[in-house]
């Protein structure tokens, strides 16, 4: 049977239904705390920039995009990269974010295990994950277990990925509330609104962990299927 069309696609049900659910969390949250102004009134820009040096990080650089909550820390480039909605806003919600992701640059800084391993496997999980539903669909069609072997193995490393990846979000987040607690940015009332938008996120992180380990399971059940 043509394997998106089969019994197995119950696996990943669970993790479908989470992930359209965290990223309902995720968008009523950052709608809802983008709206309310910081009393310190100070951008996500301005907010990345004093965390920095209050970080102790005056050499990683803040830069706009032009995306949509594409936010994030790029260790190589040691670049903090925050979105319109983001650096130019002074909500509770750009605050949260722009805080964690400084949560990211002290991770790289203090040489954070699984942030360093995040980072070693970025290239190989890449990879693996175009490799593999090829590699597996090719086994299938001409019934070779091997090739569905090897589409197994290059969707274990996306997995691990994304195994490593949870963890690291969530230090993020943590590091980034303890940041905003410790510098006053943020009065005690607005913390709430920020652990909010970043609770959200994490969901998000969450859903796609399981997605992924449903998933390699999926795969496992339809090679089991298949056996020479």
């Amino acid at each position: 049977m043509y394997p998106f069309y089969d019994w197995t696609m119950l696996l990943i049900l669970p993790a479908l239904l989470l992930s359209f659910w965290a990223q309902h969390k995720v968008s009523s949250a950052f709608a809802r705390w983008s709206q309310v102004r910081t009393r310190a009134n100070l951008t996500g820009a301005q907010v990345a920039q004093r965390l920095l040096l209050t970080a102790g990080l005056p050499g990683v650089t803040v830069e706009r995009t032009q995306g949509q909550l594409d936010d994030h820390y790029d260790p190589r480039a040691q670049v903090l990269r925050l979105s319109p909605g983001v650096a130019g806003v002074p909500s509770v919600a750009a605050a949260g974010i722009a805080a964690h992701e400084i949560g990211h640059a002290v991770q790289h800084r203090e040489a954070f295990v699984l942030f360093a391993a995040r980072s070693a496997i970025v290239p190989v999980a890449n990879i693996g994950s175009q490799a593999a539903m090829p590699l597996f669909l090719l086994g299938l069609l001409f019934g070779s277990g091997f090739m569905m072997n090897l589409g197994i193995i290059a969707f274990s490393t996306a997995v691990a990925f994304q195994l490593v990846t949870l963890p690291v979000e969530l230090d993020a987040s943590r590091r980034a509330l303890a940041l905003l607690r410790g510098s006053n940015i943020l009065a005690a009332d607005e913390l709430p609104g920020a652990r909010a938008v970043l609770t959200a996120a994490a969901f998000t992180y969450l859903a796609a962990t399981l997605m992924a380990v449903l998933q390699l399971l999926r795969l496992i059940v339809l090679r089991g299927s298949h056996d020479d």
